[in-house]
C-alpha cells in the first residue's frame, strides 16, 4: 500500500535546494533541453544531471528524448499535489490562529480595566 506521506517527503526533499528550485523555475517558463538548464550553473554536468534525476525521481519533471537531446518539463500534477498539501495545512494553522485571536479578545475584555 503506497504511502501518501512519502510523495509529500520527496516532492519537499526535492525542492529544497536550491539548484533544483532554480530547475523548477526555469522550467515554469517551459520545457528545456539538460544543456540549456545546466548553462546558468557552475557544477559539471554529471552533477547537474544528478540533481535533475532527483527531481524526476519526485515526479516533479519528465524528461523524453528529442534527437541527441534531453528536454525536460514540469509535470504539472505533481506540482498541484504539494500545492493543496500546503493550501490544507495553511488553512488548519489560521484557523488555529483565528481561534487565537478569539481567545486573547475575549480575555482582554474579561480583565479590569484601571
Amino acid at each position: 500500500m503506497p504511502n501518501p506521506n512519502s510523495e509529500i517527503e520527496s516532492t519537499f526533499n526535492a525542492l529544497a535546494d536550491p539548484t533544483r528550485r532554480a530547475v523548477i523555475q526555469a522550467l515554469s517558463e517551459g520545457p528545456a533541453s539538460v544543456s540549456e538548464l545546466a548553462r546558468p550553473f557552475t557544477m559539471a554536468l554529471p552533477s547537474f544531471t544528478q540533481h535533475l534525476g532527483v527531481l524526476e525521481s519526485a515526479g516533479l519533471i519528465v524528461s523524453r528524448r528529442e534527437g541527441r537531446s534531453r528536454i525536460c518539463r514540469l509535470n504539472p500534477e505533481a506540482m498541484r499535489a504539494a500545492e493543496a498539501w500546503l493550501a490544507a495545512h495553511r488553512r488548519q494553522w489560521e484557523a488555529r490562529m483565528d481561534r487565537f485571536e478569539a481567545h486573547l479578545a475575549t480575555q482582554k475584555k474579561d480583565t479590569p480595566h484601571d
